[in-house]
């Protein structure tokens, strides 16, 4: 039976693992189990319990095992994916406090604006930190916690992300990677370590509640011997270090070079890079995150791209077929109907507050099949907004790699392409998540058995494009989206700072 590699990710609305045979790097079995967010809190709050997640990757892991038809005792490896940002508080014996608040939460935007005034401003925190700090890091809802629930912040012993838990619950061992820390607001991604300054504004106490961080190359530890038995393996079984699921992304898209530019088209969006040394963005609006292979990994984050094209199929009741067909069928452009799809708020521009609005609504677009197609063009240009601030600070893609539900569409993946100005395929992977942490295993379990192995060896070897998938850019219609783009451009900006007087009105009614 040859040598295998589970890679989980766990997700915002389900868990996947899948298993990896070694050599040829074929996955040959998977399983999913779906899980949702808690109901009925207030807008804003998204939260889950984390032990949803551990009874899916239980549940996934057993059933990725029998559906690859396997031994477990061919299992060498276990590498983790999880959701980024989010803020698991365990307590002093290791037990969950209360529900982890999520990387979609928007809630904490006055605990934000609280940092980093305390900092002094915007631009001395990314001088401190590389980054921002952003409503979906994690520092605010520390900050939030120890504002809004006393009592559960006093009895916080660790803080951990979600990838971080699972390693705790797989391992007993509490610790945090470079990649993912990278993305809690209170880590220096230049100089690799947590930010002393940055941790005392929320208060100098928090340290001690931070755990060690290591490189992404040393393995977070072996099963535990309840984790095993839990997962029906062996404790010889090696648990790497993981990470988030951009950074795993990045790995299982082989986006381990330069030149290289990963776009996910998921519930939210992501474009990113590889690079040899910190990016960071004066601006703030670029991740400047530390990758999880050594490297670093410039990256965009928008947090609405299906969340607007799947309310509008529900609302329409088509199938996603109709749904691309109908947008296929309608011109380039939409008749000039935009959207800006800030329906989830929106953090790449910065906008937490923000709402969706189309734009150019009359009786002649007034028409679902142009909804359709401008919903797909709107996200797509949210996210180029990014992609040309990469291009800003020198990132220059000679093809950019999609993943996600939105490039199963062809008609979609055109409007990328269109929309980019740059050549696009799919991979043969779907779950690039998940493909990305078992080769991470992978590469783990040599490196401890002394073979110094380069990541990017394995994903040259492993990782494949879809070449059925490809699209070129058209240049007729890479003109009329710069128009476009230009239009939601200065959209979003008078958006972003309308949002902010508003908030301001109501904070100063409370």
């Amino acid at each position: 039976m040859p040598s295998c590699f589970i890679g989980i990710d766990s997700g915002t609305q389900s868990t996947k693992a899948i298993v990896l045979q070694a050599g040829n790097g074929k996955v040959i079995g998977g399983a999913t189990k779906a899980h949702g967010l808690i109901a009925g809190l207030p807008p804003g709050h998204k939260e889950q319990h984390p032990r949803v997640w551990w009874d899916a990757v239980a549940t996934s892991v057993r059933g990725a095992i029998r559906n690859a038809r396997i031994s477990p005792s061919s299992v060498l490896g276990i590498g983790v994916s999880g959701q980024q940002h989010g803020f698991v508080p365990l307590d002093a014996k290791g037990n969950v406090i209360r529900p982890a608040k999520l990387w979609c939460d928007t809630a904490t935007t006055e605990q934000c604006d609280f940092m980093i005034r305390r900092l002094g401003g915007l631009k001395r925190v990314i001088r401190l930190i590389g980054n921002g700090i952003p409503a979906g890091f994690t520092a605010s809802k520390i900050l939030w916690l120890k504002q809004r629930e006393p009592s559960n912040y006093k009895r916080l012993a660790t803080v951990l992300l979600p990838h971080d838990y699972l390693n705790f619950r797989l391992t007993g061992n509490r610790a945090m990677e470079f990649g993912d820390a990278s993305g809690t607001a209170l880590f220096d991604v230049v100089k690799r370590r947590w930010q002393a300054e940055v941790i005392r504004s929320i208060g100098a106490e928090l340290v001690s509640k931070l755990p060690e961080v290591r490189p992404s190359d040393q393995p977070a530890g072996n099963l535990s011997s309840e984790a095993a038995r839990a997962l029906g393996l062996s404790t010889s079984v090696l648990v790497s270090a993981g990470g988030g699921d951009n950074m795993m992304g990045a790995i299982g898209t082989g986006n381990t070079r330069a030149g290289m530019v990963t776009a996910s088209f998921g519930t939210s969006g992501t474009i990113y890079a590889w690079s040899a040394k910190p990016i960071v963005d004066p601006e703030g609006g670029i991740a400047a995150f530390c990758d999880s292979t050594g490297a670093w990994m410039p990256l965009l984050c928008t947090m609405n791209v299906t969340v607007a094209t799947e309310m509008l199929r529900n609302c329409f009741g088509w199938t996603h077929e109709q749904f691309s067909k109908q947008a296929a069928a309608t011109p380039v452009g939409s008749g000039g109907l935009l959207l800006i799809p800030y329906l989830d708020g929106e953090r790449t521009p910065n906008v937490p507050d923000g709402t969706g609005v189309f734009f150019g609504a009359n009786q002649r677009t007034f028409n679902p099949a142009i909804f359709a197609r401008a919903a797909m063009e709107g996200v797509t240009l949210g996210m180029n907004y990014g992609l040309k601030r990469l291009r800003t600070l020198g990132i220059r893609p000679t093809q950019i790699r999609i993943t996600g539900g939105g490039a199963n569409s062809p008609v979609w993946r055109q409007i990328m392409a269109d929309v980019f100005g740059c050549e696009v395929i799919g991979m043969k992977t779907s779950e690039g998540a998940a493909y990305g942490a078992a080769l991470q295993a992978w590469w783990c379990h040599e490196n401890e058995r002394g073979n110094r192995t380069k990541i990017s060896d394995l994903t040259d070897h492993c990782v494949k494009t879809d070449p059925r998938t490809a699209a070129s850019p058209r240049s007729k219609n890479t003109r009329l989206y710069m128009a476009l783009q230009a239009l939601q451009d200065r959209a979003a900006n008078d958006m972003g700072e309308m949002f902010h007087l508003h908030r301001k009105l109501k904070l100063s009614r409370t």
